[in-house]
C-alpha cells in the first residue's frame, strides 16, 4: 500500500507510520502531538490520517525545543 499521497497542492501526505518514521518518533508520539496540538491532520485516507511532511518537521522542532527549554 502506497503510504504517501499528495494533497491538492501538491503537498505529500504521509500516513502516522510514515510520519513517525520520518521524525524518529514512535506512532504514539505522532498522536500525542495531535493530542497536545503541535500537529494537525491535512486529511485521510479511508480511517487512516494523513499528515504533510512539513507539519511533522514542524512539530518535531516544536517539541524539540520545548524540551530543551524544559531541562
Amino acid at each position: 500500500m502506497n503510504r504517501t499521497v499528495h494533497s491538492a497542492l501538491n503537498d505529500p501526505l504521509i500516513t502516522t507510520e510514515l510520519a513517525a518514521d520520518e521524525a524518529g518518533v514512535t506512532t504514539a508520539t505522532i498522536r500525542k502531538w495531535v493530542q497536545r496540538g503541535h500537529l494537525r491532520s491535512a486529511g485521510t485516507q479511508g480511517r487512516r490520517r494523513l499528515y504533510r511532511l512539513e507539519d511533522v518537521f514542524a512539530a518535531e522542532r516544536t517539541t524539540y525545543r520545548a524540551r530543551r527549554r524544559d531541562h
